[in-house]
């Protein structure tokens, strides 16, 4: 990925980038040190890999996927009780979560990096994501609606094993 960096006396505290023709503009401030350049070099890294993600988890149209996995589990495992607004892949999740569940909303964001897992271990992250439509907490009565899931223990462990634990 080239980088092209386009300092300003101009820009005070303002950073931006965009990509043009493959290559990433970032327009820094003239002040700034070597140490935060590297770090900003690395965020707009990161920004334009996520967007290109985005880009490709539409063109498979990979939400209506998880749309369908998450009504299976919910049919199996809820008796078809379950409802949400919306889920889909988010390509912004930080590097220790997998899912998220924003119960008023009922919005659910899986990230997009259980893709590249066995399938069990993103079924039990959208199982567990939909399990606090139901109970919010993590407490007794959570585990037990997660545990019906048969290889909730498996993928827990396969998670832990790559240092991702829930």
């Amino acid at each position: 990925m080239k980088i092209k960096i386009i300092r300003s006396r101009e820009r005070k505290k303002t950073i931006s980038m965009r990509e043009v023709n493959g290559v990433i503009q970032l327009y820094l401030p003239t002040g700034l040190s070597r140490e935060e350049e590297f770090k900003y070099i690395q965020w707009a890294k990161k920004r334009v890999k996520s967007h290109r993600r985005k880009n490709e988890l539409k063109e498979k149209d990979a939400d209506k996927f998880l749309e369908e996995i998450a009504r299976k589990l919910n049919k199996k495992y809820f008796g078809g009780e379950l409802s949400w607004e919306k889920i889909y892949y988010s390509t912004e999740q930080n590097s220790r979560m997998f899912g998220n569940c924003d119960i008023n909303d009922k919005i659910i964001k899986i990230s997009d990096r259980l893709l590249k897992m066995p399938k069990f271990v993103h079924d039990y992250v959208v199982m567990h994501e939909l399990a606090h439509l139901k109970v919010p907490a993590h407490n007794g009565e959570f585990w037990d609606l997660v545990n019906r899931y048969l290889k909730t223990e498996r993928a827990r462990g396969y998670l832990m094993a790559t240092g991702m634990g829930d």
